[in-house]
């Protein structure tokens, strides 16, 4: 009697450690993004930051769906100083100079789906994201644009990525309010802040069909 008792103790705690084990496979397949609709050898997450929370946001998507991630790096880096930005950035916007890009990507021809993410520069899409978009032809390929901004949105910034990819499927794009520079305020993707962009991008995903 005392066999057949630690028998039935056995086989009940290996049905708990099962489902146990099921329970945090699925908890995995969600974030991680195993039911991602997308190949993540053709998916390209590129991304400029200046204070990180546009890289929080882009390491999210890559969380949930795979992908190649890159940042992009300028040869000249803009000024620390805020102010100092801001006008240089104002003095680009107004000549149409688009600022070389370090970073050098190879094959972008074997992606299908490339998202573009960037903060809001004076309401406009930022020159070095510009000088992506001109430098790189991505005709017939799904382009999704993600954004962060110090609360007043994307500004003409999802417009302009449109008519730089003419030939391109651009998707619904997704907008968080970051930092406020201006007012000392950097990164702040984490705590309750980054929970809730990720439940956002989730849900974002989702509408878009790129996660089920």
């Amino acid at each position: 009697m005392v066999n057949k008792k630690n028998w039935i103790k056995q086989i009940a705690f290996l049905i708990f450690m099962l489902s146990v084990s099921c329970t945090h496979t699925q908890q995995n397949e969600i974030h991680t993004g195993i039911h991602s609709n997308t190949n993540p050898e053709r998916t390209l997450i590129v991304y400029l930051s200046r204070t990180n929370n546009t890289k929080v946001v882009a390491q999210i998507i890559q969380k949930n769906i795979g992908g190649t991630l890159v940042a992009l790096e300028l040869e000249n880096h803009y000024p620390e100083d805020y102010q100092a930005t801001v006008e240089q950035v104002s003095n680009e916007n107004e000549t149409g100079y688009l600022p070389p890009l370090k970073t050098k990507i190879d094959s972008i021809q074997k992606y299908d789906v490339v998202f573009i993410g960037f903060p809001t520069w004076g309401m406009q899409l930022p020159p070095p994201m510009k000088s992506f978009l001109n430098e790189y032809d991505l005709s017939g390929k799904k382009i999704i644009p993600f954004n962060t901004n110090a609360g007043y949105g994307i500004g003409s910034s999802f417009q302009t990525v449109k008519e730089l990819c003419p030939n391109s499927n651009v998707l619904e794009g997704y907008s968080t309010k970051g930092g406020i520079e201006r007012d000392g305020i950097l990164f702040v993707m984490e705590g309750d802040k980054e929970i809730q962009v990720q439940a956002e991008v989730i849900k974002w995903l989702q509408k878009i069909n790129l996660i089920k």
